[in-house]
């Protein structure tokens, strides 16, 4: 730790008022020390950090981290603050605020000290001796570990990346761990040590003596949670318990969490094993310990790796600050769904959207993830499908289409059989389209028990001609009957053949029989509407809707709202014989989505003082993306600067959109940037739409960011609300 932290990475006198002005103020002590190379850079890593989830904790701690590239070697500032900033912490303001900064590469050794920080944290002696040092070469040597502020059985040593690691144990009367000469470099020693442990004798407590699994050996004291734990002599063994946290860093709350749930593990008498799964890696739970458990607490952000070991388990599902801030209520609530049998049956419990999801969110948030979830795997479909089709009618003509079977009839050397085959493999990719959308929205929600359901389902509305709308509504079906169907209580000796067997035949027939009979017609004539009503589209409403569908391709560059457009486009083309409206669709939807990451690589070059170094670099890239058609390439710009960036592309965007409708340019491929301008239809005017938005965007930013004042003459005024005011330039980012 010693060379992380020193006196000039710690602020007594915080003056901040705001959590960005507090991150910068610590930044630019780190840049300072050449420890951070771009400012301006690094605050964005912050802010991405901070959008996925406040790093507030509860007792006025807040700790931003990331990792980032703009970080030369790992470093830690402090800051104390007398008036607090808000951190989104539950109980109030933080007056403690540790940055924690990590190269994007970061080495495990050095991790696994950042991670053992974060646990002693949770430390009340540790917190209270920060608040009390009166100059900063103190703190900072509290920090780093060379004033002890602790007994060494409520946190482990910074020196030990065993205990931050590995998986770590706690007993119902002491914490087990190894020691032994080369004990500080196996990550595996403590839970050896723990399984290894003897529990109380019916007369007494017993005396255990474990043996580490590095090269060093330890005599672990107390009880463990491995399979032979709990002695002969025992009258009766504790309550087991395995936990999994993580966070999305794996820099901090990874760590608190699991210290969190040892503390509240003893104070219940529970036996609980905790797999940190950090930044540093994890040592995964031995299977005999999972075997042995009673119920499983997982405290996460991001997906538990390896979630099917814990199938079967009374489990708690919960974000890592539940962890961190009621440990004592999980347990009590893992006991309780133990008690009354509540296990989960067959899959791994969670789902892929749950797993990658937030705790808390709402059933909104959560229906938009599973349509996404159906999305993302279908746009490969439609791309691949749709350039094979354009270019079978780019070689061949829209004749094409009615060309015989190429297994009938093929010949090598003419090239109307190669624009045929190309434009048969593309229908039958698109013949995908419907089912792989419908199966992974079921997927999304129920996990792979979700798939067979969804597929058959999809099937079904595309044989009934439902399309698009059919496969929403089946992909919505399936997961809800799978997911019905697996909070039932099955009796143990079933749950072998539930994901395999029962789960596929009666959600089938379940969803079969509702697309057929009963809501597959409604919704074919609610798709045959919708069809009508584009092919009806002319004028002054189709320019409206081309502005509105720039609007939301530029919104969040490659979000939500950017994949709704895209799908309504893609939605419309993805048949053999498209309507010229769904095309011009297609074109504008395109066209305003190449329109951010080519004006950001403009402005970059044209103006370029205005852009941090970084920000150059990615203006190089970003010609190539928005080329290419990736709105993508233009988030490290919003992200560093969102209020000026997203509202500039939302105009160009508009604009282009509005312009394409305008001119009837059409395009039969859903992908490909100027790669695929041969298969628009009007080229030339379609190009200038492009060109007009670009330069609109482009002009926007550089007059926007040529009116605020350079971040480096605010940091060079020394004034406090100056600082503040920039900071509040550089707002959370939107997420891709």
């Amino acid at each position: 730790m010693s060379d992380m932290i020193t006196a000039d990475l710690v602020d007594l006198d915080l003056s901040a008022d705001t959590k960005e002005a507090a991150a910068r103020a610590l930044a630019e002590r780190m840049v300072t020390l050449g420890r951070v190379t771009d400012l301006e850079g690094f605050l964005a890593d912050v802010a991405a950090r901070e959008a996925q989830m406040p790093t507030g904790l509860d007792g006025g701690i807040g700790i931003p981290h990331c990792r980032s590239a703009h970080v030369t070697e790992p470093t830690l500032a402090f800051g104390r603050s007398a008036a607090g900033i808000d951190f989104g912490a539950p109980d109030g303001p933080a007056d403690l605020v540790f940055l924690i900064a990590a190269p994007a590469g970061a080495d495990d050794a050095h991790l696994t000290i950042l991670s053992s920080l974060a646990r002693r944290l949770m430390n009340s002696e540790f917190t209270d001796a920060l608040r009390s040092a009166g100059d900063a070469e103190t703190v900072a040597a509290l920090i780093r570990g060379d004033e002890t502020t602790a007994p060494a059985t409520d946190a482990e040593s910074a020196e030990d990346p065993a205990a931050s690691t590995g998986p770590v144990t706690s007993g119902a009367d002491a914490s087990g761990a190894a020691s032994g000469a080369d004990a500080s470099q196996d990550t595996a020693a403590a839970p050896a040590a723990a399984s290894a442990g003897t529990a109380a004798a019916d007369t007494g407590t017993g005396t255990g003596t474990g043996t580490g699994t590095g090269t060093g050996t330890g005599t672990p004291s107390g009880t463990g949670i491995g399979a032979d734990a709990v002695s002969s002599g025992s009258a009766e063994r504790p309550f087991r318990i395995v936990a999994v946290t993580s966070c999305p860093t794996g820099i901090a709350h990874t760590y608190m969490a699991a210290e969190s749930l040892e503390s509240a593990g003893r104070d219940a008498g529970v036996e609980l094993v905790v797999e940190t799964q950090g930044s540093a890696g994890f040592t995964r739970l031995d299977p005999e310990v999972i075997a042995a458990a009673d119920g499983v607490i997982f405290a996460h952000d991001v997906p538990v790796r390896e979630k099917e070991r814990f199938a079967g388990k009374a489990t708690v599902d919960v974000g890592v600050k539940a962890g961190i801030n009621r440990p004592a209520e999980l347990i009590g609530e893992v006991r309780a769904k133990a008690a009354r049998g509540e296990v989960t049956s067959g899959s791994a419990p969670g789902t892929p959207v749950e797993r990658a999801g937030e705790a808390g969110e709402g059933y909104g948030t959560k229906l938009r993830k599973w349509l996404m979830s159906g999305v993302s795997y279908m746009v490969p479909f439609v791309a691949a499908g749709g350039l094979l089709i354009a270019l079978g009618f780019a070689i061949g003509g829209y004749e094409i289409k009615s060309a015989p079977s190429v297994m009938n009839h093929f010949v090598w050397t003419q090239t109307d059989s190669w624009a045929a085959l190309m434009f048969q493999i593309g229908a039958v990719a698109f013949g995908f389209l419907v089912p792989v959308l419908a199966g992974y929205i079921a997927y999304g929600m129920a996990d792979r028990p979700g798939l067979v359901p969804g597929f058959v389902g999809g099937m079904i509305a595309s044989t009934i001609n439902a399309g698009f709308l059919g496969g929403l509504v089946a992909g919505l079906l399936a997961g809800g009957v799978v997911m019905a169907i697996q909070k039932i209580n099955i009796p143990a000796v079933l749950r072998g053949i539930m994901p395999v067997v029962v789960i596929p035949l009666i959600s089938s027939a379940i969803v079969g029989f509702l697309m057929f009979v009963v809501v597959g017609k409604p919704i074919a004539s609610a798709q045959k509407g919708m069809t009508d009503w584009l092919n009806g589209l002319s004028g002054s409403n189709a320019i409206l809707l081309g502005a509105l569908l720039g609007l939301m391709m530029c919104f969040d560059l490659g979000g939500p709202v950017n994949k709704v457009a895209y799908t309504f486009a893609t939605a419309g083309i993805a048949v053999s014989n498209p309507s010229d409206s769904a095309m011009k669709i297609m074109a504008a939807v395109m066209a305003a989505g190449m329109v951010p990451p080519l004006a950001m690589a403009l402005a970059t070059t044209v103006r370029g003082k205005l852009f941090t170094e970084t920000e150059r670099e990615n203006g190089k890239a970003a010609w190539v993306l928005g080329a290419s058609f990736i709105s993508e390439g233009a988030i490290p710009f919003a992200a560093a600067d969102p209020l000026r960036v997203i509202p500039s592309s939302m105009v160009g965007g508009a604009i282009t959109g509005a312009l394409s409708m305008a001119f009837s340019a059409t395009l039969r491929a859903p992908h490909g940037g100027i790669f695929v301008v041969p298969l628009i239809g009007n080229p030339f005017l379609y190009l200038i739409a492009i060109a007009v938005g670009v330069c609109v965007t482009t002009a926007l930013v550089v007059v926007l960011k040529g009116m605020r004042k350079p971040a480096g003459q605010a940091s060079a005024a020394g004034s406090a609300s100056g600082a503040a005011a920039a900071a509040k330039e550089d707002r959370q980012p939107v997420a891709a």
